[in-house]
């Protein structure tokens, strides 16, 4: 198992209709001991695009200031598609523990996106810690990231 991929700094952002999610689950991963770097928005009155955030997010994880990211939207579909139009970004959607789970053992996902009309507070928190202390499992799984990765290579 890969050890070496401590998580301290994530990044987070959320569109107007999720900000109210962002900011308890901003809070909750302070107290958790994360460093939260906010890329907004900064309301749930301004309607803002989503896709303006998940770009942010992404960008904070592919330039080395945070290890990992978290973006939030009602569906999720949409900031998933967005964040991994960015170089580097390997963005998954999630919906249990077990998509949690499996995006970082086998897919090394470095975003979370997470669709906050379908989840309680309690489950978001949840899932997100759990995402965030789960580790890549390397070994055999490196073969399948390295060919993932490499598409981008080729545009």
């Amino acid at each position: 198992m890969n050890t070496d991929d401590q998580v301290k700094r994530v990044a987070i952002g959320a569109d107007h209709g999720s900000y109210d999610a962002k900011e308890m689950l901003k809070a909750f991963l302070e107290t958790a001991g994360y460093i939260m770097v906010d890329v907004g928005t900064t309301n749930s009155t301004v309607k803002v695009d989503y896709p303006d955030f998940a770009v942010a997010v992404s960008k904070k994880v592919v330039s080395g200031e945070c290890e990992r990211g978290i973006m939030l939207d009602a569906a999720g579909i949409g900031s998933s598609m967005v964040c991994n139009k960015v170089r580097g970004i390997r963005a998954a959607l999630c919906w249990s523990n077990k998509t949690i789970v499996n995006s970082r053992e086998h897919n090394n996902a470095n975003v979370l996106t997470m669709g906050t009309a379908q989840h309680q507070p309690d489950e978001l928190c949840a899932m997100a810690r759990l995402w965030l202390e789960t580790k890549f499992e390397g070994g055999r799984h490196w073969p399948r990231i390295n060919k993932m990765m490499s598409l981008e290579r080729e545009r």
